[in-house]
């Protein structure tokens, strides 16, 4: 059996030798053979060429570069392509991930569970950030076709099967938590304590973050465009029911005093339901504009292996 560990790295090389000597120890100790596949997502500063010696000294790496930086999912699919284990764990390179669950993953495997998800408490996250999560999870999953857990992430093993799964999906606009959850399959979830990052920043900002919310919340549904729709005929119905009402009131009283704040208030408030809605659809507009112009999800600048080279060019 056959093990491949698929590590996106970007701006890594304060931490990327150490991740790489703690998780080769680890898995030598289960074994099973494995491979490491790096990704490095357009690294700024020396990670391809601390990837590059790694490789050199250790047949067991396979490293993918990109051209330039395009994203975690981008990276997450190269390295499924560029993945030949039978079993596929995805991993962070700044630790966050214990390498020490790896074995905890292969026991579930070895049941018959073709995902094993990793849960992170928020032991140690702020209040707010806490509250803000679970409030979004909460409504993300009254709105979405799939379950999302909250503080399930990408850290988990994909049997091979589910990764073949995961590739035939060739979406551009991917949110990977989603496609998990899409894809199915037997799976097992267990939860593990929040760990720190032991070197570096989080590349995630509060901007990503929102973006990357965003993005979960259009991926998988349509609603957004539905309740869009509902709100319209709800205002139209309130417009025509006031002019009913102010028809009624100067047949009965005669024409008062004319209502400028009230007109005023009421264009302002519809001027941006208008553009809330416009900005709606603009979002799924956008995603069938990047769809239909096929372009690769990523450019390959360096690598040392041609699994999958086909679905590369993609």
């Amino acid at each position: 059996m056959l093990i491949s560990i698929v590590v996106p790295c970007f701006d890594e090389e304060e931490i990327i030798g150490r991740f790489h000597d703690r998780v080769t120890a680890e898995i030598s100790g289960y074994g099973v053979d494995f491979e490491l596949v790096y990704v490095d997502d357009g690294s700024r500063d020396r990670t391809l060429a601390l990837l590059e010696e790694r490789a050199a000294a250790d047949s067991r790496v396979r490293y993918v570069s990109f051209s330039r930086n395009f994203g975690k999912e981008a990276a997450i699919l190269a390295g499924l392509r560029h993945a030949a284990g039978d079993a596929v764990v995805l991993m962070d390179a700044d630790l966050q991930h214990p390498p020490e669950l790896v074995g905890r993953m292969l026991e579930l495997h070895a049941d018959g569970y073709d995902q094993v998800v990793a849960r992170r408490t928020r032991t140690g996250d702020r209040v707010t950030r806490t509250l803000l999560a679970r409030a979004y999870y909460r409504l993300i999953n009254r709105l979405v076709d799939v379950e999302l857990v909250d503080g399930v992430g990408d850290f988990r093993l994909l049997s091979r099967r589910t990764v073949d799964a995961l590739l035939e999906l060739t979406e551009y606009n991917r949110f990977s938590k989603g496609l998990f959850a899409w894809v199915g399959f037997r799976t097992a979830t267990f939860a593990y304590e929040n760990a720190t990052r032991e070197q570096g920043r989080s590349k995630w900002t509060f901007g990503k973050l929102l973006n990357y919310g965003l993005d979960g919340l259009l991926s998988f549904n349509n609603k957004p465009l539905r309740a869009a729709l509902y709100l319209g005929l709800l205002l139209v119905s309130v417009a025509f029911l006031y002019a009913a009402w102010i028809v009624g009131d100067a047949l009965l009283n005669g024409v008062d005093t004319p209502g400028y704040v009230t007109l005023l208030v009421a264009v302002t408030a519809l001027a941006g339901v208008q553009m809330v809605m416009l900005g709606l659809i603009g979002e799924y507009v956008g995603r069938i504009y990047y769809e239909v112009k096929r372009r690769p999800h990523f450019l390959v600048r360096a690598t040392n292996t041609t699994r999958n080279a086909e679905l590369t060019r993609r």
